[in-house]
């Protein structure tokens, strides 16, 4: 018997269908949405549009850009284009109603802040910002343009919170390129580091939070890690494994001569090289969340250290290394302001709360466009961003009314309360300029759909939102 024939294991398949009657209701719940965000739009036929992408982008489209989503939609493709390329509507504004949107909903004193960095390939040398840069998508140094990316993380859900485009220094000093793209005059070079603290001023005040998390990244500049202990935050930021630290916790050395002299410093050791030497009791066993293979768990220790800066000593501060319970065990390295008196088990779940943004970023661009845009300026890419992130975040919503990543008995929610499905018209898919035919998103009423325990995108939620959504 095969492991999925088990009678658990189809008691727990059968518990995990969504039937179409879970998701009846979906257009009505969009467009009760969309009337909060809509007027942030300046004119009628903006907020029209608006609304016209928005559903293209949580629809069946396989390419989610401007001209597939008109043509969906039936209408012409220059006001969908215009609106997202360079319409004049301030995103800004309607990424802080997202925000104040989040905190009504899962505002959390223990919740976390995740910055982390995406890259978006790109074939020619005119979008803005773009360069040769390292792309993790593809694993190596390729042509891409480069995001910086703010999420909430809490207990009852995660949401997008914040973006911005990343400017090469070569293009910040390119007067040429920058008119070409329309990079505002008051946009300058930032290091990453200065932009995720930009989106932490701007975001993090009206959000109640316990931690700010990131990569490596975001962890070896000294720099941003006295910003954060300035602001008052605490921060667990992994680091490379070749961080050099001292550790504050072991006996200084005898002086060369027995009796004479002061104590030898502790040297200062990589933290790779410290945690290989310490004995295995050392280590305390940790679960951290249910996972798709099964709870994960990890193996953590923490200790007291400084790192060594350019011409002194840096604050104390606390070295996490964390190591996962598996056949390949992976070890993560992490600096932390919080004192003794935060648990260890504390500061590591803290640190894999992380992922949190890197579902964000797998959701957002396989199930509502973040990555399939046709713009070049600087205002096109903050303006589909903000779109994309918009459409992900009544994702997210559906997801948890649906109960896409269950904590407890592993059962969606169910078809009480739920409304019938709003009646909407349906333009007749017609052929783009190339001769492609833009095809419907799939009539509700069909198979029932899988929904996977904890898949890392919005499976459920984005199969919520394939109904008749063109207006």
């Amino acid at each position: 018997m095969s492991l999925l024939d088990h009678p658990d294991a189809q008691a727990l398949l059968a518990d995990a269908v969504l039937t179409p009657e879970a998701v009846r209701g979906c257009e009505g719940r969009l467009a009760a949405f969309l009337e909060r965000y809509l007027p942030r739009f300046r004119r009628v036929e903006q907020r029209h549009n608006a609304a016209l992408v928005i559903r293209g982008l949580l629809g069946g489209l396989r390419r989610k850009t401007c001209e597939p989503i008109a043509v969906e939609a039936g209408v012409h493709r220059k006001p969908i284009q215009f609106l997202v390329g360079a319409g004049r509507w301030d995103d800004e504004a309607v990424m802080a109603e997202l925000r104040r949107h989040v905190a009504e909903e899962l505002g959390d004193d223990r919740a976390v802040l995740a910055i982390d960095a995406t890259t978006f390939p790109k074939s020619g040398a005119d979008s803005c910002g773009v360069g040769r840069q390292w792309c993790g998508r593809l694993g190596k140094q390729e042509n891409c343009q480069r995001g910086i990316f703010l999420a909430y993380a809490a207990a009852r859900g995660y949401a997008p919170l914040d973006r911005r485009l990343y400017l090469p220094k070569d293009w910040a000093g390119d007067a040429a390129r920058r008119a070409r793209c329309h990079v505002p005059e008051d946009v300058d070079f930032r290091e990453g580091w200065r932009i995720a603290a930009d989106l932490i001023e701007r975001s993090g005040p009206g959000l109640p939070h316990a931690w700010v998390v990131g990569d490596d990244e975001f962890g070896r500049p000294a720099r941003f890690r006295a910003w954060l202990r300035g602001r008052g935050e605490r921060y667990v930021l992994d680091v490379p494994s070749d961080t050099v630290v001292r550790d504050l916790e072991r006996p200084r050395p005898p002086s060369r001569r027995a009796g004479h002299g002061r104590p030898r410093a502790v040297p200062f050791r990589r933290v790779d090289t410290w945690a290989t030497d310490q004995p295995e009791g050392r280590w305390v066993r940790l679960t951290i969340r249910a996972g798709e293979k099964g709870p994960l768990r990890v193996d953590a220790m923490a200790v007291r250290v400084r790192t060594r800066l350019e011409h002194r000593l840096g604050p104390e501060e606390r070295l996490v290394v964390m190591r996962t319970v598996a056949a390949e065990p992976e070890t993560h390295y992490a600096l932390s302001d919080a004192g003794p008196e935060v648990p260890l088990e504390e500061l590591v779940r803290a640190r894999f709360a992380r992922h949190k943004i890197e579902e964000v970023f797998e959701a957002a661009k396989g199930e509502v466009g973040l990555a399939q845009y046709e713009v070049r300026s600087w205002v096109g890419w903050h303006h589909h961003v903000t779109l994309s992130l918009l459409a992900l975040w009544f994702l997210c919503r559906e997801r948890r009314r649906i109960g896409g990543e269950n904590q407890g008995d592993h059962r969606v929610a169910g078809a009480r309360g739920l409304h019938p499905v709003a009646e909407v018209s349906r333009a007749e898919p017609r052929a783009d300029r190339r001769g492609a035919v833009a095809r419907p998103a799939a009539e509700g009423g069909g198979a029932d759909l899988p929904l996977a325990r904890g898949h890392r995108s919005l499976p459920a939620a984005a199969a919520a939102t394939r109904y008749r959504l063109i207006t």
